[in-house]
């Protein structure tokens, strides 16, 4: 048997399609029928009936049909179904023969050319006697048809055609070669297709007549093979449902046949086959869910039909067949369109195809495992004459025969023999990969993620054993940190078992040390006795020598091996590997511990490097060296310790680099860090620790950072959430799990001997010259030198705030934009010991609110740590918070001459602009002077000079000052008209000569200004006496371009009497006087 015999026939596997074929057609040297093949054949979309063509010669011999049955009484069948059957019919015997042949209407040797066409069709009739095959005429014709019923000779001759070839007219077809061949093509197929199924539909009766001559006693194969025969030329007429009908009856009826060691495998044959057709149509049919009931059906029922105890790998194989097929119908299933989900997607079908192939692998090598002298049978009991065996699922050397009882037990055993001595040479490793290989990229797709690494190691430890160490190693290690994250330390042993066997059997030096490393740490669950052993190959392999074989591996394999061992041993080669451990986990477990989180430039930088090792014997380290990100510190932190090679067990408990198992092993570094690290973060970039030396070999294992592998964040978490209390142990010991790690630590400035205050007086005014005394006074034991003062705004504030605050030493000019918000590295010389000195400093706020300003004071001193002098940056600063605020409110108003508070002002009569300086200071304010800068549409009655020059304010106080004015006619202004500007010059009365004073500028509101036709203005005196007259001069003004006439009237006054006329009629540019009589005393009004 080959390798293949479990393989689906390809006929079983394809989609059946009505098989037409066509003669006639010169398809290598006519270029038209050519081009007709190409039509039929080319590009077949899904849209186009499902037919397969062949192109055949006229006098092809077609499969001889058997001489027809008339009674089964007595007719024994010899197996279910014969291997040939689905193939004729799909390949050999055609629904349809279609004859083609060129043939115009008008052709002028018409007979002869009929007649020629008549024998085509008669030489095809004979080579298909007895068959019910369809024949079908196409003529092939250069001109296209007129429409039926108008070409009369057309018709005539198509009828005298169909009677020389007997053909009914549905069976003659005209094909013009023109530009639409395709559409008339594609016609034709639908012709073609209608003749295939009248075929098949004839061909289902027929079988079907034989059911009423079959009993159940002696025909229940035929039963099974006229069932099935049926569903199959129901699939070959595209009748899916009736098809999937009939496949269902004829599985229920192979389950129903007695079932025997002899013809077990042809039963269990014949269901495969059908239940693979069965499940096709029902995902055809998009009822996944019937496809998965019928396939759970079929191995429920097949499972324990093993037939033969000494063939017994062959019904895993065949159950490893059936898997894998219904896992590749359901993926087919899925990429047409089908939803598959995590739980129920085909990798668990290619998962169990696996798992039945590697028990087909266990069962063959207990029952194929016969001695070398053995050899094969001869003649080969497994031939047959034509190749193949008759029946499906029979055996060769007793075809047909369904006697229950074996004839000839010798030859059966000869045959088993065979059959098992073939299963000998099969590479059922190479079959389960495939398999496995399957489910894992359906377990991916699907996001499996644990199922995928499962597999994966399966496939791995599959490699292993087909001897392929190089593919088994990439898939292990694939696998091995998905373990390692997720704890499954029983697992993962198990995959660093098979990892380090096949390391050592390929002599790879560096995986055979990192497998041996992890193998002894705390995630390995072997025995102590298994540690020692790898422990004690580890340290061959260091010393130079041979490790000794691996348990359990192949013979032939070690012996390679050692030899690939023997020619590293002689091999000069590099002698030092360097492992990285944060990937794995070692047999030694490293933490970095700094002693603090920040220390100063002038204190000894300290860390421990603790150690602890789980191998099952005290080991001996050769070297430590912890490296920084500053590479200039890492001379300061190595322990090293010459020791032989042979020493490394030896003296467990001599010297600092010697860990005894369990045991915590402290390591204490110190050094000065360099001054311009001051601000910086210093790193353990990484530990390295040397086991073996270089005269042997040397591994270097490699800790990323302060120490940790791949085991130690979640070790880390557990022991964060235990509850465990730990016990006590002795001072000179510490808890492993209760060191955390800490990789880096901050260098900072010495701490300053200095002092910093700052005196002002608060708060600042907006705009003065704010001074700000800063006084530093050293309290160090020796001399401090360059000593530097920088001071002003803190950075980081509101942009605006920067932009409106400027600052200067130099207090006698005036700050503008051009001075900046903080200066810095002002040098202000050495000090001494309890010296002390004063800067002042001046700050111009130019908006209210709070700013927070600096004082930062920064200097050298030469001192002595850890008896190596250096020089330290020291530095101190200070910081305040100073509230600006306004010196004064200024209010101004608008009155009249009469002291009457103005909306507005009326053009060309004279009114008060009134000023009131309220302070608003803490502090007393000096008003040095004050100006008003008039507008140019306003003009000054008075002579303009300030009422308050050095007046001084104190809080709360107040100042004003009145100006008369006039605003000339300039007609209706929009908004009002333009006052001018208050000017206010002003400083604090505490502030210095020096300081210069502040000139603050107010604008003046805006006024409206009216014009009046008339300006009245009276003349009288300040003041009159009882009974005495009064004279009154009334000015009376036209502000108009025309003559005005008005009309004055007096209106009498208890407190006056008056000599006039009391009321007048008069130009309006005119004046007019009055003789009062005063006849009471006080203020009055007329």
């Amino acid at each position: 048997m080959s390798p293949t015999q479990w393989d689906l026939p390809v006929e079983l596997c394809c989609r059946p399609m009505a098989f037409v074929t066509l003669t006639g057609l010169d398809v290598v040297y006519n270029a038209v029928h050519r081009a007709v093949w190409d039509a039929f054949c080319a590009n077949r979309r899904a849209d186009r009936v499902p037919i397969s063509f062949k192109v055949l010669p006229g006098d092809h011999e077609y499969p001889k049909c058997r001489p027809k049955r008339t009674s089964y009484e007595w007719y024994i069948p010899k197996g279910i179904l014969k291997t040939g059957w689905m193939n004729k019919h799909l390949n050999l015997v055609p629904a349809l023969v279609v004859v083609f042949y060129e043939l115009d209407w008008d052709e002028p040797q018409w007979k002869e050319k009929q007649s020629e066409c008549a024998t085509r069709v008669e030489i095809v009739r004979q080579s298909l006697q007895g068959r019910n095959t369809k024949v079908a005429v196409v003529l092939i014709q250069k001109k296209t048809p007129l429409p039926p019923g108008e070409d009369v000779i057309a018709s005539e001759r198509a009828a005298a055609l169909c009677n020389a070839c007997e053909l009914s007219g549905k069976s003659l077809f005209v094909l013009p070669h023109t530009d639409h061949l395709v559409g008339y093509i594609i016609r034709l197929e639908n012709a073609f297709y209608e003749h295939a199924q009248t075929y098949y539909y004839t061909e289902i009766r027929r079988v079907k007549s034989h059911k009423e001559f079959l009993n159940k006693t002696t025909h229940q194969l035929l039963f099974v093979r006229h069932q099935f025969k049926i569903a199959f030329f129901s699939e070959l007429k595209q009748d899916t449902q009736n098809a999937l009908k009939n496949y269902r009856t004829a599985y229920n009826l192979v389950h129903e046949l007695r079932a025997h060691e002899t013809n077990i495998l042809e039963i269990k044959t014949m269901a495969g086959f059908i239940n693979y057709k069965i499940c096709r149509l029902c995902f055809q049919h998009n009822t996944p869910l019937d496809a998965i009931a019928q396939f759970r059906k079929h191995i429920d029922l097949c499972k324990k039909k093993i037939g033969s105890a000494e063939l017994s790998f062959e019904h895993a194989a065949w159950m490893s067949k059936q898997f894998q097929a219904f896992g590749d119908l359901f993926d087919e299933a899925i990429k047409l369109g089908l939803t598959a989900i995590q739980t129920q997607n085909p990798g668990f079908y290619y998962q169990q195809a696996a798992y039945y192939a590697q028990e087909r692998k266990q069962l063959a090598k207990s029952l194929c495992n016969h001695e070398a002298s053995i050899m094969y049978p001869n003649p080969d009991p497994l031939e047959t004459q034509t190749g193949v065996l008759d029946f499906y699922g029979q055996r060769s050397w007793r075809q047909g025969i369904l006697s229950f009882d074996l004839s000839d037990p010798e030859k059966e055993k000869v045959g088993v023999l065979a059959i098992q001595l073939k299963e000998r040479n099969v590479a059922h490793s190479e079959i389960i990969i495939t398999l496995l290989s399957n489910a894992v990229a359906q377990f991916k797709k699907y996001k499996c993620p644990r199922m995928k690494s499962h597999l994966m190691v399966q496939m791995g430890e599959e490699y292993y054993y087909a001897k392929d160490y190089t593919k088994a190693l990439k898939l292990l290690d694939y696998v091995m940190c998905d373990y390692r994250s997720e704890g499954w330390w029983t697992l993962l042993t198990s995959i660093l078992t098979t990892a380090l066997k096949c390391s050592y059997l390929m002599a790879q030096l560096k995986d055979y040390i990192t497998y041996s490393l992890e193998l002894l740490g705390r995630a390995s669950t072997l025995k102590d006795d298994q540690k020692s052993r790898i422990e004690k190959n580890l340290i061959n392999v260091l010393m130079n020598e041979s490790p000794d074989p691996e348990p359990d591996c192949d013979i032939f394999a070690v012996k390679t091996a050692q030899k690939l061992w023997a020619d590293r041993i002689s091999l000069a080669g590099s002698n030092i590997f360097t492992i990285g451990v944060q990937d794995f986990v070692p047999f030694v477990q490293c933490k970095a511990k700094f002693h603090a989180p920040s220390f100063h430039v002038d204190v000894p930088v300290e860390f421990d490097i603790y150690l602890k090792a789980d191998c099952p014997h005290p080991i001996r380290f050769s070297k430590l060296c912890v490296s920084f990100n500053n590479q200039e510190y890492n001379q300061f932190c190595v322990i090293e310790e010459a020791s032989k090679a042979n020493e490394v067990l030896e003296n467990p408990t001599q010297g600092k680099m010697c860990l005894v198992p369990g045991k915590t092993r402290k390591l204490l570094f110190k050094f000065v860090a360099k001054t311009e690290d001051v601000g910086k973060k210093i790193e353990i970039t990484s530990v390295d620790l040397a086991l073996g030396n270089e005269t042997g070999r040397c591994v270097v294992l490699n800790w990323q950072g302060g120490g940790g592998d791949a085991a130690s964040s979640q070790e880390a978490l557990q022991a964060a959430r235990s509850f465990k209390r730990r016990p006590k142990l002795p001072d000179n010991e510490v808890h492993w799990d209760s060191i955390i790690i800490q990789a880096s630590t901050m260098i900072i400035s010495r701490v300053p001997n200095i002092s910093v205050h700052l005196r002002h007086e608060p708060p600042a005014l907006t705009n003065e010259m704010y001074c700000l005394v800063v006084t530093v006074q050293s309290h160090e034991k020796t001399q401090i030198r360059d000593v530097k003062l920088t001071a002003g705004l803190k950075p980081g504030q509101d942009a605006n705030l920067t932009q409106k605050t400027h600052v200067t030493l130099h207090g006698t000019e005036l700050c503008d934009e051009s001075y900046p918000a903080l200066l810095t590295d002002i040098p202000v010389g050495d000090l001494h010991p309890g010296e002390q000195l004063e800067k002042m400093l001046y700050v111009r706020c130019g908006t209210v609110g709070s700013r927070m300003f600096l004082v930062y004071v920064s200097y050298l001193i030469n001192i002595t740590a850890e008896e190596k002098e250096i020089v330290c940056k020291c530095h101190k600063d200070e910081t305040v918070t100073i509230e600006t605020v306004f010196p004064f409110d200024v209010a101004v108003k608008f009155v009249s001459t009469k002291f009457e508070h103005l909306e507005r002002v009326y053009a060309d009569i004279p009114f008060l602009l009134m000023t009131d300086l309220l302070s608003a200071s803490p502090w007393a304010l000096t008003v040095v002077s004050s100006e008003l800068q008039l507008a140019p549409s306003m003009t000054t009655v008075d002579q303009l000079e300030s009422q308050v020059d050095n007046v001084v304010l104190q809080t709360g106080e107040s100042a004003s000052e009145c100006f008369c004015l006039r605003c000339p006619s300039l007609g209706n202004v929009e908004g009002g008209v333009a006052t001018g500007h208050y000017i206010i010059s002003w400083k604090r009365t505490s502030a210095m000569e020096n300081i210069p004073v502040i000139r603050t500028v107010i604008t003046l509101p805006h006024v409206i200004v009216e014009n009046i036709p008339l300006h009245v203005n009276a003349d009288l005196p300040s003041f009159g006496r009882v009974r005495e007259s009064l004279p009154v001069k009334y000015h009376l003004q036209n502000k108009t371009d025309f003559v005005q006439d008005v009309e004055i009237s007096v209106e009498p006054s208890d407190a006056f009497m008056f000599s006039g006329l009391k009321q007048i009629r008069l130009p309006a540019q005119a004046f007019y006087s009055y003789q009062y009589f005063c006849q009471a005393t006080g203020s009055t009004h007329g």
